[in-house]
C-alpha cells in the first residue's frame, strides 16, 4: 500500500505555502461520503459531485487564494463522467501550479458494498438491470488505474467509523478535532415538524403547557415567568435528571466511536415554550460537563 503525502513545492519565492489538497476517490459505497465529513472536520473544505469539465477552472482557484483553499478535499468518482480523464485534468492543473494531491481510494469486498446498498436502498451509479453485483464489477473495472496510482488505499470493509478516522488522519497528518464532540442543541415544535438532522429527538410534551395559562400565552421559553411555570413543575426536574444521566453514559460513547457532532432535539407543540426552557436548562448542564462546543438554536422562536 502506498501512504507517503506527497512532498510540498519548497520553491522559493512562494508568498504563501502549498493547499493541501486531497482527492477522494473509490468505489461507491466504499466509505467516501464518510471520509469527506471527516475531512471537513478538521478543517478542509468538501467539493463532492463537481462535474469533471469544473475541475480545472477549481484548480485554478485553489492557485489564486492558497489562503481560502488551504485545505481542500475532492470527491471524485464515476459520478464525474469520464473519471480517468477527469483526474487527470484535475492532477494536471494542479501540479502545474506547484500542488500535487494527496490521492485516496476508498474500496470495500464486494459482498460488503453489495450489502450496504441494499440495507440503505440507495440507487447504484453504475446501476443498470443486470444488478448491483454487476454495477460494483464494471465500477471497480473503471477505477482500477485510479486505484493503482493512489498514496493511500483504504479497505473500508471491516472498518468502524473510529478506525476509519484514525486511519484517515494518520495519513493526513492531522491529530483529529482539537474542541471534543460538538453539540447542537435544538427547541421544535412538533406540529413543523422533526429536525431533519437530529441525532436524538426528544419529547416534552408531558409537561403542563404555559400556552393555557392567562399571561404566559405569548411570552416565550426564554422568558423568568414561563421558564419558572415549567421547571416548577416536578416532571420536568426528573426528565432532566433522566436525560442528563443518559448523556453522561452516551456522550462519550459516541465520542469512542469517532463521532464529532451531535445534534439534539427537544420538541414540544409550538416550540415555543416548553422546549425552549428545557433545551436551555440542558445547554447550561452541558456546558459545565465541557463535552466540547455547544450551540443553541430555538427554531420556531421567530414564528410569532
Amino acid at each position: 500500500m502506498k501512504s507517503s503525502r506527497p512532498a510540498a513545492d519548497k520553491s522559493k519565492g512562494k508568498a504563501e505555502p502549498s493547499p493541501h489538497v486531497v482527492i477522494l476517490s473509490g468505489l461507491s459505497g466504499g466509505g467516501k461520503t464518510a471520509a469527506a465529513k471527516l475531512c471537513e472536520d478538521v478543517g478542509f473544505t468538501v467539493v463532492d459531485n463537481l462535474p469533471g469539465e469544473l475541475l480545472p477552472a477549481l484548480a485554478a482557484m485553489v492557485a489564486a487564494e492558497p489562503r481560502r483553499f488551504a485545505r481542500l478535499a475532492i470527491v471524485l468518482d464515476v459520478r464525474a463522467g469520464d473519471v480517468i480523464q477527469a483526474l487527470a485534468a484535475t492532477r494536471g492543473a494542479l501540479e502545474r501550479r506547484g500542488i500535487r494531491p494527496q490521492l485516496f481510494f476508498l474500496e470495500a469486498r464486494d459482498e460488503v458494498l453489495i450489502r450496504r446498498f441494499s440495507e440503505t436502498r440507495h440507487r447504484h451509479p453504475l446501476d443498470d438491470e443486470r444488478g448491483i453485483a454487476s454495477s460494483v464489477a464494471e465500477e471497480r473495472r473503471l477505477l482500477g488505474p485510479i486505484r493503482s496510482e493512489a498514496h493511500v488505499i483504504l479497505d473500508t470493509s471491516d472498518l468502524a467509523l473510529r478506525q476509519l478516522r484514525e486511519r484517515l488522519f494518520a495519513y493526513l497528518g492531522e491529530e483529529g478535532p482539537a474542541d471534543g464532540l460538538a453539540i447542537q442543541l435544538i427547541s421544535f415544535g412538533f406540529k413543523y415538524g422533526v429536525p431533519l438532522d437530529a441525532d436524538l429527538v426528544f419529547d416534552v410534551r408531558f409537561i403542563s403547557n404555559p400556552y393555557y395559562v392567562e399571561g404566559l400565552r405569548q411570552l416565550s421559553g426564554l422568558t423568568d415567568s414561563v421558564r419558572e411555570y415549567v421547571l416548577g413543575q416536578p416532571v420536568a426536574g426528573r426528565f432532566l435528571d433522566y436525560l442528563k444521566e443518559f448523556l453522561d453514559f452516551a456522550i462519550p460513547a459516541y465520542v469512542a466511536e469517532g463521532k464529532s457532532r451531535l445534534t439534539i432535539a427537544i420538541g414540544c407543540t409550538g416550540g415555543y415554550h416548553r422546549s425552549i426552557v428545557m433545551v436551555d436548562s440542558l445547554a447550561g448542564w452541558v456546558r459545565e460537563r465541557a463535552f466540547g462546543p455547544v450551540a443553541v438554536f430555538h427554531r420556531e422562536l421567530d414564528r410569532r
